[in-house]
């Protein structure tokens, strides 16, 4: 199981609602206004971006990054490491 972070730019249209819905579908933790973290098997940071890209506008943008260390101060939550 690998920690991944997803950041988001979203531009013009600005809706978070279909992204925070499936971010919640992957039991995501919000650590930054912007950066979630959540926990998967079997995938890459690749086919997360090419996943997400259908919950966000052609304009936004998207950066999933696979974490093996990390460390953080005055977030909103801790990055979700459950089952590592």
């Amino acid at each position: 199981m690998a920690l991944y972070f997803l950041t988001y730019d979203l531009r013009n249209n600005r809706n978070y609602q279909k992204l925070y819905d499936e971010l919640d579908n992957f039991n995501a933790v919000r650590v930054l206004e912007s950066t979630w973290s959540f926990n998967r098997i079997n995938t890459t940071a690749n086919n997360l971006k090419d996943y997400f890209k259908s919950f966000v506008d052609n304009d936004d943008g998207l950066l999933i990054v696979e974490a093996r260390y990390f460390a953080t101060f005055n977030t909103i939550s801790t990055p979700n490491r459950s089952n590592l």
